[in-house]
C-alpha cells in the first residue's frame, strides 16, 4: 500500500530556503545590535572604548602598545616611546618586574584628549588595561604612577577591593618617583606633608578631596612611605602585601 502524501509537508527546497532567510535575518538583527551596542559604547564610555580600540579613534601605534596622534611629528613619537620604556623600567624596579602590560594611549592636543573621553587630569588607567595620558600629562612620572595603578590591581586579582584608594594612590606616587609629592630616594625622611586627619578609603572620596587639595597626595605617599621604611626593598613590601591580602587577611593588619 503506497502512503498517502501529506498535503500539509514543506517540500526540501523550501525548507532550505526559509531556513536561510532565517539564517540571514539572525545575522542581520546580531550585526544591528552589535552596531547599536558599540555606538552607546563610543558615546557613553569613550576612554574604554579609546582604550579597546585606539586607531577607532584615528590614534596611530608609534611602538607595540603605544598609540598617539596620527599627525604626531617623528620626534614626539620618538620621546614617547622612550618615556614609556623608561616608565616600564620605573615600574620594574620598584615592584622587582613588570607584570602587567597596559596599552598606552598619549594625545598631543587638548581635541585628542577631549575626543577619548579624557577630562581636566594629566592622566588616567582605564579598567586595569590601559593608560591614557593627556598632552600636560607626557611625562615619565605621571605615566609610571598609572602604570602601578595597574600593576598593583593586576598582582591583587580579585583582592584588589581590600586596598584604600590613599594607599593605592601614595603607592604609585612613590612607585612613580613624582617629585612634586615626595624627596628623593635615599633621604632621611622622605615626607613632604605629614596626613593630619583620615585619609579618603573610596575613589569617589578620594576624586572629591585630591580635586580641591592637592596636599593629598603628598600626604597619602607620606603614610605609604613611612610603611614602605619597614622592609628591606620596596619589592619585599608590595610582595608580602599581595601575598597576604590574596590569602584573605585585612589590609589594616599587613599595613601598620
Amino acid at each position: 500500500m503506497q502512503p498517502v502524501p501529506d498535503s500539509n509537508a514543506v517540500p526540501p527546497g523550501d525548507r532550505v530556503r526559509r531556513s536561510r532567510r532565517i539564517l540571514r535575518w539572525l545575522v542581520l538583527v546580531t550585526v544591528g545590535l552589535l552596531a547599536a551596542l558599540t555606538i552607546v559604547l563610543v558615546t557613553a564610555f569613550p576612554s574604554v572604548a579609546a582604550a579597546a580600540c585606539p586607531r577607532c579613534f584615528g590614534l596611530s601605534e608609534v611602538a607595540p602598545g603605544v598609540y598617539t596622534t596620527a599627525d604626531a611629528r617623528p620626534e614626539q613619537a620618538r620621546a614617547l616611546t622612550g618615556l614609556v620604556a623608561e616608565a616600564r623600567e620605573r615600574v620594574a624596579a620598584f615592584y622587582g618586574t613588570q607584570e602587567s602590560s597596559p596599552t598606552v594611549v598619549a594625545c598631543f592636543d587638548d581635541a585628542c584628549y577631549s575626543r577619548i573621553g579624557g577630562g581636566g587630569e594629566r592622566g588616567v588607567a582605564v579598567l586595569d588595561q590601559a593608560v591614557m595620558l593627556s598632552p600636560r600629562g607626557i611625562d615619565v612620572g605621571i605615566l609610571a604612577h598609572e602604570m602601578s595603578h595597574v600593576e598593583l590591581h593586576d598582582r591583587l586579582g580579585g583582592a584588589q577591593g581590600k586596598v584604600p584608594q590613599w594607599f593605592d594612590e601614595g603607592l604609585a606616587v612613590i612607585a612613580g618617583d613624582d617629585r612634586r609629592y615626595i624627596a628623593p630616594p635615599g633621604s632621611a625622611d622622605r615626607c613632604l606633608v605629614r596626613a593630619a586627619r583620615p585619609l579618603p578609603a573610596s575613589l569617589d572620596e578620594w576624586v572629591k578631596a585630591a580635586s580641591t587639595d592637592a596636599d593629598e597626595y603628598a600626604e597619602a605617599a607620606c603614610e605609604v612611605s613611612r610603611w614602605l621604611a619597614k622592609y628591606d626593598t620596596p619589592q619585599q613590601a608590595t610582595a608580602q602585601l599581595v601575598e597576604g591580602l590574596r590569602s584573605g587577611a585585612s589590609f589594616s593588619s599587613l599595613v601598620q
